[in-house]
């Protein structure tokens, strides 16, 4: 009898964890429903070549001086670019756009995302709508975008905004690894798969309430948000794709010495995704650069100090040479 129990026990274990992982699945969210709760009456849509169907939105002043391009950060959306168009729109024209493998961006599931790609998913919107030169920023992972766009077509960058931006060469050995646990999965074949089935959301919260800061800020709609469009058809199988993680050519910090548009570096002191002191190395290491620091500013701080970073922001653009 007790070794029948036994048998039974060995049985039950691997079943009960089955059906434990089943619960946790996460089966994907049509796009149809996506757009109707995530888009809005300013989201536009373009088609490229290679099967991308990409979400952005032109808004704000359609004839002023000065436009604005804006790249959202790893698992984000143009979504987080929203308190800048609200403060700024009134006098610039402002382009957002969702990278492949986020938002409402729509990318075969076997598309590998690199930097160059993102680069020329840029590059190709900006030729669609017929972008004078403009100034781009870009936030973590799209900051890293936005240094690539300054090197690769310096004639078409007239600024550019570093919001925490990654990319910074890592020293060997450097510091404490805060960030999310989110990103330390990645970086594990099993974390990968995990990541890449069960449902996001019993990480969301604790990963975003880590970039953000402040648990205030990160309402129960914000982690809705988030949870809903990681499960867009095909955005799991990019985000943990582990080729996305290439960096192309090396770089270091003498890298930077060939940007040559004005640049303006926003740090946020208490970040736990990227360190601030490598956020900050940008500004060293650009030509001319200038360097904010928000003593308690997080990983995002143009949603969590909207008014302020929107005033600097400002201040930079008015400072700029006039448009050719």
């Amino acid at each position: 009898m007790f070794r029948s129990l036994v048998r039974l026990a060995r049985w039950l274990a691997p079943a009960a964890l089955l059906v434990s992982l089943s619960a946790c699945l996460a089966p994907d969210i049509p796009y149809e429903d996506l757009e109707r709760r995530y888009g809005g009456p300013t989201s536009r849509y373009l088609d490229l070549p290679d099967g991308l169907r990409v979400h952005y939105r032109d808004e704000g002043a359609a004839a002023a001086p000065t436009t604005l391009v804006l790249v959202h950060g790893f698992a984000a959306s143009l979504h987080t670019w929203e308190p800048w168009v609200e403060r700024l729109g009134q006098d610039y024209r402002i382009v957002s756009l969702d990278l492949p493998g986020h938002g409402l961006t729509r990318a075969p599931e076997d598309y590998q995302s690199s930097p160059e790609g993102q680069v020329a998913v840029v590059r190709a919107l900006a030729q669609a709508l017929d972008l004078p030169p403009f100034v781009i920023a870009g936030n973590s992972m799209g900051g890293g975008v936005a240094w690539r766009y300054a090197l690769a077509h310096p004639e078409q960058a007239r600024g550019l905004v570093l919001v925490n931006a990654a990319g910074w060469p890592q020293a060997q050995g450097e510091g404490a690894d805060r960030r999310p646990v989110v990103f330390k999965m990645l970086e594990n074949p099993v974390g990968r798969s995990l990541l890449r089935n069960l449902d996001p959301r019993p990480l969301a919260g604790r990963g975003l309430r880590q970039a953000y800061g402040d648990d205030e800020m990160v309402t129960p709609e914000m982690i809705d948000r988030y949870v809903a469009l990681a499960r867009a058809p095909g955005h799991r199988a990019i985000l943990t794709d582990p080729r996305r993680r290439g960096a192309g050519a090396p770089v270091t910090p003498e890298t930077f010495a060939a940007i040559t548009a004005p640049t303006l570096v926003m740090v946020g002191a208490l970040d736990q995704v990227i360190p601030a002191a490598r956020s900050a190395g940008f500004a060293e290491a650009i030509p001319g650069a200038e360097k904010i620091v928000y003593p308690e500013g997080g990983h995002i701080p143009m949603e969590q100090l909207a008014d302020r970073s929107a005033d600097d922001l400002r201040t930079f653009l008015e400072r700029l040479p006039p448009a050719p």
